[in-house]
């Protein structure tokens, strides 16, 4: 039991986390109801983000915020009913998204997506993946002339404050990149980022590779562990694990599960949705700037992938971004027939301030928390995985770890 630690939960997260403790000499292990990355990990776009200093932030002003509102455009949806229960966390994540609480939040932010490549990197050479991954970049298109030339002014400003390198096309160049896209005028092409043919293939690989180094995979309700003794324990199809130590990467049940050890943290979930069609591939992911949804080459086939839908977790899935988009996307690309029957759907967790939480439970001895990754969990995986374990092992973390601490929410 002492040598031991429980990671429950087996998206890119916890995959990662259980991962990088192996590593560092842990007996790990890793406990999830389905295979590794089969849920929020999944059905992302399959991007690993050098270029994402910024988290998505709340809209401000008015237009923006009306268009929400009305359900104007392809990227938000949302739940009438759902809206009341959220209100006092979105209120907070309108707060933090405000110009000066905002800047502070990338400039914490950025310090983790600044390790998210090499992290991977590692992981990826480590498990024998590299197969999966295209280090192409991806584009950001648009229509618009001006929303375009003020994309690159921005774009140029992230090149000053983070260096993140990115190349500005015009309709010719962008159509010699992608010949099978219409009906864009240019865009912005950021260049390093990696695309992942296959985000759930990724997860398995690290997953085979935790096992190849002694951890142990198994099945169960990761939402069973509890505190036990001096420790913790979670039921598997095995039986009862013991553990000195823990670690919560549960995603978007971690709201859920923390409520019930009598933490109130500012949690919400975005569900997304994503559909596979059998069209002319593209040679990069594609974001349509000015309607908010992705078009991404996979394994499976072009992948249409969906914004933010506000929601409860359990509620039924509303893919109307899907058919939005799919009428969009079909004036862009030659895009085929669907692959699967139905959208698949996802959820993302999220907080209120756009920053993951990492680290010590403040009132439980031996348990960790690791959550709370919004959009950028398939990318940050690695790199905050390996802050954590740093934390739990004692050793110098790569970065001041507060910002990210559970204690920044007062317990």
């Amino acid at each position: 039991m002492d040598q031991t630690v429980i990671v429950a939960g087996a998206g890119m997260v916890g995959t990662s986390t259980a991962l990088q403790l192996v590593r560092h000499g842990y007996r790990v292990v890793l406990v999830d109801r389905r295979e590794p990355g089969r849920e929020t990990s999944y059905g992302n776009a399959g991007l690993i983000q050098s270029e994402a200093v910024e988290p998505y932030g709340f809209p401000q002003g008015f237009a923006p915020l009306w268009k929400v509102v009305r359900k104007g455009g392809v990227d938000v949806n949302y739940h009438l009913t759902a809206l009341p229960g959220l209100a006092p966390v979105l209120q907070k994540y309108w707060h933090n998204s405000t110009p000066h609480r905002y800047g502070q939040i990338v400039q914490e932010f950025s310090r983790l997506i600044a390790q998210a490549i090499p992290a991977h990197a590692e992981l990826i050479e480590e498990s024998g993946a590299a197969h999966l991954v295209r280090k192409t970049g991806w584009l950001k298109a648009f229509r618009d002339e001006r929303l375009l030339a003020q994309a690159a002014e921005h774009a140029q400003w992230l090149v000053q404050e983070f260096g993140v390198p990115h190349q500005r096309l015009d309709r010719t160049a962008l159509t010699a990149l992608e010949p099978g896209l219409q009906g864009m005028s240019g865009a912005i092409h950021w260049t390093e980022p990696w695309c992942v043919r296959d985000p759930g293939a990724l997860v398995e690989h690290y997953a085979r590779r935790f096992q190849a180094l002694g951890g142990i995979l198994a099945q169960g309700d990761a939402r069973t562990l509890q505190a036990r003794g001096a420790g913790w324990q979670v039921q598997t199809t095995d039986g009862v694990v013991e553990a000195r130590q823990a670690v919560v990467a549960l995603g978007p049940w971690a709201a859920g599960w923390t409520r019930g050890l009598g933490y109130r943290l500012p949690l919400f979930i975005k569900r997304g949705y994503h559909q596979h069609y059998r069209g002319e591939p593209l040679h990069h992911p594609v974001l349509d700037a000015e309607n908010g949804f992705m078009l991404v080459p996979m394994n499976q086939g072009l992948r249409l992938t969906t914004g933010a839908e506000f929601a409860r977790l359990y509620d039924r899935p509303t893919p109307v971004q899907v058919a939005k988009a799919e009428r969009v996307a079909r004036t862009l690309v030659t895009l085929g027939e669907p692959v699967e029957p139905q959208p698949w759907m996802g959820a993302r967790p999220c907080t209120a301030d756009m920053k993951p939480v990492i680290g010590a439970a403040p009132r439980h001895k031996g348990l960790w928390f690791h959550f709370g990754h919004a959009h950028q969990g398939f990318t940050l995986g690695p790199a905050t995985a390996r802050l954590l374990v740093q934390l739990m092992s004692g050793e110098t973390p790569y970065t001041d770890p507060a910002p990210y601490s559970p204690l920044r929410f007062g317990h």
